[in-house]
Protein backbone atom coordinates (compact mmCIF):
# COMPACT_ATOMS: atom_id res chain seq x y z
CA UNK A 1 0.00 0.00 0.00
CA UNK A 2 1.07 3.31 -1.09
CA UNK A 3 1.98 5.85 2.35
CA UNK A 4 -0.95 8.66 2.06
CA UNK A 5 2.27 11.29 2.91
CA UNK A 6 4.09 10.55 -0.20
CA UNK A 7 1.30 11.70 -1.72
CA UNK A 8 0.02 14.97 0.49
CA UNK A 9 -1.48 17.69 -1.21
CA UNK A 10 1.29 19.84 0.10
CA UNK A 11 4.14 18.20 -1.51
CA UNK A 12 2.21 17.70 -4.86
CA UNK A 13 3.55 20.45 -7.04
CA UNK A 14 7.26 19.52 -6.12
CA UNK A 15 7.02 17.01 -9.46
CA UNK A 16 6.75 20.40 -11.20
CA UNK A 17 9.75 22.30 -12.18
CA UNK A 18 9.83 25.52 -10.63
CA UNK A 19 11.91 26.54 -13.64
CA UNK A 20 12.61 26.35 -16.89
CA UNK A 21 10.87 27.56 -20.36
CA UNK A 22 7.91 27.07 -19.01
CA UNK A 23 7.75 29.05 -15.97
CA UNK A 24 9.31 32.01 -17.42
CA UNK A 25 6.54 31.12 -20.42
CA UNK A 26 3.74 31.17 -18.16
CA UNK A 27 4.72 34.13 -16.03
CA UNK A 28 5.53 36.79 -18.62
CA UNK A 29 2.67 35.85 -20.41
CA UNK A 30 -0.02 36.38 -17.52
CA UNK A 31 2.29 39.89 -16.70
CA UNK A 32 1.68 40.48 -20.19
CA UNK A 33 -2.11 40.21 -20.58
CA UNK A 34 -3.19 41.38 -17.15
CA UNK A 35 -1.13 44.68 -18.64
CA UNK A 36 -3.45 44.84 -21.59
CA UNK A 37 -6.49 44.20 -20.35
CA UNK A 38 -5.77 47.02 -17.96
CA UNK A 39 -5.71 49.20 -20.63
CA UNK A 40 -8.79 47.77 -22.02
CA UNK A 41 -10.84 48.06 -18.99
CA UNK A 42 -9.63 51.97 -18.61
CA UNK A 43 -10.64 52.37 -22.52
CA UNK A 44 -13.82 50.98 -21.59
CA UNK A 45 -14.50 53.47 -18.43
CA UNK A 46 -12.94 56.32 -20.08
CA UNK A 47 -15.00 55.75 -23.22
CA UNK A 48 -18.70 55.07 -20.88
CA UNK A 49 -17.64 58.54 -19.15
CA UNK A 50 -16.81 60.94 -21.61
CA UNK A 51 -19.44 59.58 -23.90
CA UNK A 52 -21.84 60.28 -20.77
CA UNK A 53 -20.67 64.13 -20.04
CA UNK A 54 -20.73 64.67 -23.96
CA UNK A 55 -24.40 63.41 -24.05
CA UNK A 56 -25.37 65.49 -21.29
CA UNK A 57 -24.00 68.76 -22.03
CA UNK A 58 -25.27 68.40 -25.51
CA UNK A 59 -28.87 67.47 -23.78
CA UNK A 60 -28.61 70.53 -21.70
CA UNK A 61 -28.06 72.81 -24.41
CA UNK A 62 -29.21 73.40 -27.91
CA UNK A 63 -29.12 76.19 -30.11
CA UNK A 64 -31.12 78.87 -32.30
CA UNK A 65 -30.38 79.70 -36.04
CA UNK A 66 -31.40 82.82 -37.08
CA UNK A 67 -31.33 83.51 -40.38
CA UNK A 68 -32.53 86.85 -42.03
CA UNK A 69 -31.55 90.36 -43.79
CA UNK A 70 -28.93 92.31 -41.84
CA UNK A 71 -31.46 94.97 -40.99
CA UNK A 72 -33.78 92.07 -39.55
CA UNK A 73 -31.45 90.34 -37.54
CA UNK A 74 -31.98 92.10 -34.60
CA UNK A 75 -35.62 92.31 -34.31
CA UNK A 76 -35.92 88.65 -34.73
CA UNK A 77 -33.18 87.76 -32.22
CA UNK A 78 -35.24 90.06 -29.56
CA UNK A 79 -38.56 87.97 -30.71
CA UNK A 80 -36.94 84.61 -30.21
CA UNK A 81 -35.55 85.52 -26.92
CA UNK A 82 -38.71 86.57 -25.76
CA UNK A 83 -40.23 83.44 -26.87
CA UNK A 84 -37.80 81.40 -25.19
CA UNK A 85 -38.45 83.57 -21.63
CA UNK A 86 -41.83 82.33 -21.93
CA UNK A 87 -40.94 79.03 -23.24
CA UNK A 88 -41.02 76.54 -19.53
CA UNK A 89 -37.60 74.36 -19.40
CA UNK A 90 -35.34 77.44 -20.02
CA UNK A 91 -33.06 77.96 -17.73
CA UNK A 92 -31.10 80.57 -20.03
CA UNK A 93 -30.93 82.13 -23.58
CA UNK A 94 -28.27 84.20 -25.19
CA UNK A 95 -27.53 85.38 -28.58
CA UNK A 96 -23.33 85.02 -29.40
CA UNK A 97 -21.72 88.50 -30.15
CA UNK A 98 -19.51 88.19 -33.58
CA UNK A 99 -16.64 87.50 -31.47
CA UNK A 100 -17.79 84.49 -30.36
CA UNK A 101 -19.37 83.24 -33.51
CA UNK A 102 -16.07 83.81 -35.02
CA UNK A 103 -14.38 81.92 -32.32
CA UNK A 104 -16.73 78.82 -33.52
CA UNK A 105 -15.76 78.61 -37.11
CA UNK A 106 -12.19 79.55 -36.64
CA UNK A 107 -11.25 75.77 -35.91
CA UNK A 108 -12.85 74.99 -39.55
CA UNK A 109 -12.08 78.42 -41.55
CA UNK A 110 -9.16 80.15 -40.24
CA UNK A 111 -9.11 83.38 -38.22
CA UNK A 112 -8.91 85.58 -41.33
CA UNK A 113 -12.78 84.61 -42.13
CA UNK A 114 -14.51 88.20 -42.77
CA UNK A 115 -17.55 87.27 -41.11
CA UNK A 116 -19.07 90.90 -41.71
CA UNK A 117 -19.17 90.30 -45.20
CA UNK A 118 -20.47 86.25 -45.06
CA UNK A 119 -24.37 85.32 -44.54
CA UNK A 120 -23.21 83.64 -41.10
CA UNK A 121 -26.70 82.62 -39.22
CA UNK A 122 -26.80 84.71 -36.04
CA UNK A 123 -26.42 81.96 -33.52
CA UNK A 124 -28.64 81.93 -29.79
CA UNK A 125 -27.66 79.92 -26.94
CA UNK A 126 -30.21 77.89 -25.01
CA UNK A 127 -29.89 75.82 -21.91
CA UNK A 128 -32.79 74.15 -20.12
CA UNK A 129 -33.29 72.84 -17.02
CA UNK A 130 -33.81 69.65 -15.37
CA UNK A 131 -37.71 69.97 -16.64
CA UNK A 132 -36.51 69.94 -20.44
CA UNK A 133 -37.86 71.44 -23.32
CA UNK A 134 -41.06 70.62 -25.24
CA UNK A 135 -39.09 70.95 -28.32
CA UNK A 136 -41.63 70.40 -30.93
CA UNK A 137 -43.85 72.94 -29.82
CA UNK A 138 -40.97 75.47 -29.48
CA UNK A 139 -40.00 74.65 -33.11
CA UNK A 140 -43.93 75.05 -34.25
CA UNK A 141 -44.17 78.54 -32.23
CA UNK A 142 -40.77 79.63 -33.90
CA UNK A 143 -41.76 78.97 -37.28
CA UNK A 144 -44.87 80.90 -36.67
CA UNK A 145 -43.64 83.71 -34.92
CA UNK A 146 -40.35 83.90 -36.39
CA UNK A 147 -39.92 81.90 -39.53
CA UNK A 148 -35.83 82.39 -39.98
CA UNK A 149 -35.46 80.61 -36.85
CA UNK A 150 -34.46 77.31 -36.66
CA UNK A 151 -34.14 75.36 -33.42
CA UNK A 152 -31.32 72.90 -32.85
CA UNK A 153 -31.27 70.59 -29.52
CA UNK A 154 -28.10 68.42 -31.04
CA UNK A 155 -29.89 65.26 -31.36
CA UNK A 156 -28.05 64.35 -34.50
CA UNK A 157 -24.78 65.03 -32.42
CA UNK A 158 -25.78 63.02 -29.51
CA UNK A 159 -26.83 59.96 -31.47
CA UNK A 160 -23.14 59.22 -33.52
CA UNK A 161 -21.62 59.96 -30.13
CA UNK A 162 -23.97 57.46 -28.24
CA UNK A 163 -23.52 54.86 -31.02
CA UNK A 164 -19.40 55.64 -31.13
CA UNK A 165 -18.86 55.24 -27.66
CA UNK A 166 -21.50 52.14 -27.71
CA UNK A 167 -18.62 50.55 -30.71
CA UNK A 168 -16.08 51.75 -28.74
CA UNK A 169 -17.13 49.42 -25.51
CA UNK A 170 -17.61 46.47 -27.28
CA UNK A 171 -14.53 46.14 -29.26
CA UNK A 172 -13.08 46.41 -25.47
CA UNK A 173 -15.12 44.01 -24.23
CA UNK A 174 -13.87 41.39 -27.39
CA UNK A 175 -10.04 42.67 -26.53
CA UNK A 176 -10.82 41.12 -23.23
CA UNK A 177 -12.18 37.90 -23.96
CA UNK A 178 -9.51 37.76 -26.84
CA UNK A 179 -6.74 38.60 -23.90
CA UNK A 180 -8.51 35.85 -21.46
CA UNK A 181 -8.34 33.14 -24.44
CA UNK A 182 -4.84 34.18 -25.28
CA UNK A 183 -3.36 33.74 -22.28
CA UNK A 184 -5.45 30.41 -21.86
CA UNK A 185 -3.71 29.07 -25.03
CA UNK A 186 -0.33 29.86 -23.85
CA UNK A 187 -0.95 28.44 -20.02
CA UNK A 188 -2.50 25.35 -22.20
CA UNK A 189 0.87 25.04 -24.36
CA UNK A 190 3.28 25.65 -21.28
CA UNK A 191 1.21 22.66 -18.97
CA UNK A 192 1.35 20.54 -21.62
CA UNK A 193 5.08 21.16 -22.77
CA UNK A 194 5.92 20.56 -18.77
CA UNK A 195 3.86 17.12 -18.86
CA UNK A 196 5.66 16.07 -22.00
CA UNK A 197 9.11 17.26 -20.46
CA UNK A 198 8.09 15.16 -17.43
CA UNK A 199 7.43 11.83 -19.19
CA UNK A 200 9.15 9.79 -17.44
CA UNK A 201 8.98 10.99 -13.76
CA UNK A 202 5.04 10.24 -14.12
CA UNK A 203 5.56 6.99 -15.05
CA UNK A 204 7.43 6.12 -12.01
CA UNK A 205 4.74 7.79 -9.75
CA UNK A 206 2.39 6.05 -11.59
CA UNK A 207 4.15 3.10 -10.83
CA UNK A 208 4.22 3.80 -6.95
CA UNK A 209 0.60 4.04 -6.94
CA UNK A 210 0.19 8.33 -8.05
CA UNK A 211 -3.50 8.44 -9.48
CA UNK A 212 -3.65 10.84 -12.67
CA UNK A 213 -5.85 13.26 -10.97
CA UNK A 214 -3.01 13.82 -8.27
CA UNK A 215 -0.66 14.86 -11.15
CA UNK A 216 -2.85 16.37 -12.34
CA UNK A 217 -3.92 18.57 -9.17
CA UNK A 218 0.25 19.10 -9.04
CA UNK A 219 0.55 20.68 -12.49
CA UNK A 220 -2.61 22.62 -12.03
CA UNK A 221 -1.69 24.37 -8.64
CA UNK A 222 1.85 25.10 -9.70
CA UNK A 223 0.63 26.53 -13.31
CA UNK A 224 -2.45 28.40 -11.57
CA UNK A 225 0.17 30.46 -8.77
CA UNK A 226 2.35 31.64 -11.59
CA UNK A 227 -0.18 33.06 -13.78
CA UNK A 228 -1.48 34.69 -10.59
CA UNK A 229 1.91 35.81 -9.74
CA UNK A 230 2.34 36.47 -13.47
CA UNK A 231 -1.43 38.86 -13.35
CA UNK A 232 -0.47 40.63 -10.10
CA UNK A 233 2.82 41.97 -11.52
CA UNK A 234 1.04 42.98 -14.56
CA UNK A 235 -1.60 44.68 -12.67
CA UNK A 236 0.36 46.48 -10.73
CA UNK A 237 2.74 48.08 -13.22
CA UNK A 238 -0.45 48.88 -15.93
CA UNK A 239 -2.35 50.85 -12.71
CA UNK A 240 0.83 52.74 -11.93
CA UNK A 241 1.39 53.61 -15.67
CA UNK A 242 -2.49 54.70 -15.57
CA UNK A 243 -1.71 56.51 -11.78
CA UNK A 244 1.13 58.60 -13.59
CA UNK A 245 -0.67 59.62 -17.19
CA UNK A 246 -1.10 63.17 -18.10
CA UNK A 247 -4.10 64.47 -17.25
CA UNK A 248 -5.76 68.12 -18.58
CA UNK A 249 -7.78 69.46 -20.38
CA UNK A 250 -5.28 70.48 -22.99
CA UNK A 251 -4.80 66.51 -23.70
CA UNK A 252 -8.37 66.38 -24.71
CA UNK A 253 -9.84 62.11 -24.81
CA UNK A 254 -6.23 60.99 -23.25
CA UNK A 255 -6.18 63.67 -20.63
CA UNK A 256 -9.59 61.31 -19.21
CA UNK A 257 -8.08 58.12 -19.86
CA UNK A 258 -7.65 55.93 -16.48
CA UNK A 259 -9.88 55.08 -13.92
CA UNK A 260 -11.91 57.06 -10.91
CA UNK A 261 -13.01 56.55 -7.69
CA UNK A 262 -13.92 52.65 -6.89
CA UNK A 263 -13.40 52.04 -10.52
CA UNK A 264 -9.47 51.59 -9.67
CA UNK A 265 -11.25 48.25 -7.81
CA UNK A 266 -11.94 46.89 -10.67
CA UNK A 267 -8.36 46.20 -12.41
CA UNK A 268 -7.29 44.10 -8.92
CA UNK A 269 -9.98 41.40 -10.00
CA UNK A 270 -7.47 40.66 -12.99
CA UNK A 271 -5.26 38.51 -11.18
CA UNK A 272 -8.12 36.21 -9.76
CA UNK A 273 -9.26 35.71 -13.13
CA UNK A 274 -6.13 34.94 -14.66
CA UNK A 275 -5.97 32.21 -12.05
CA UNK A 276 -9.44 30.91 -12.96
CA UNK A 277 -8.42 30.82 -16.34
CA UNK A 278 -5.01 29.16 -15.66
CA UNK A 279 -7.28 26.86 -13.43
CA UNK A 280 -9.30 25.70 -16.16
CA UNK A 281 -6.52 25.86 -19.15
CA UNK A 282 -4.25 23.89 -17.18
CA UNK A 283 -6.89 20.75 -15.21
CA UNK A 284 -7.80 20.48 -19.12
CA UNK A 285 -4.38 20.23 -20.80
CA UNK A 286 -3.01 18.10 -17.78
CA UNK A 287 -5.92 15.68 -18.38
CA UNK A 288 -5.61 15.59 -22.19
CA UNK A 289 -1.64 14.88 -21.99
CA UNK A 290 -1.65 11.70 -19.25
CA UNK A 291 -4.40 10.53 -21.34
CA UNK A 292 -2.13 10.27 -24.26
CA UNK A 293 1.23 9.08 -22.46
CA UNK A 294 -0.33 6.49 -20.90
Amino acid sequence: MTPPALFASGDAERIVPPTGTTAYLTTIAAAAMAFLAVFALALLFTTADVARTWSEDLAQTATIRISAPAEQVDAQVAAVLSILDQTPGIAEARALSPEEQQALITPWFGPDLPLDTLPIPQLVEVRQDARGVDAEGLRLRLRAEVPGAIYDDHTRWREPLIEAADRIRGFGWVSLALIGGTMGIIVSLAASAALAANGPVIDVLRLIGARDGFVANAFIRRFTLRAMSGAAVGTAVAMIVILIWPSGDAAGFLGSFGFRGVEWAVPLTIPILAAAVAYLATGIAARRRLREIR
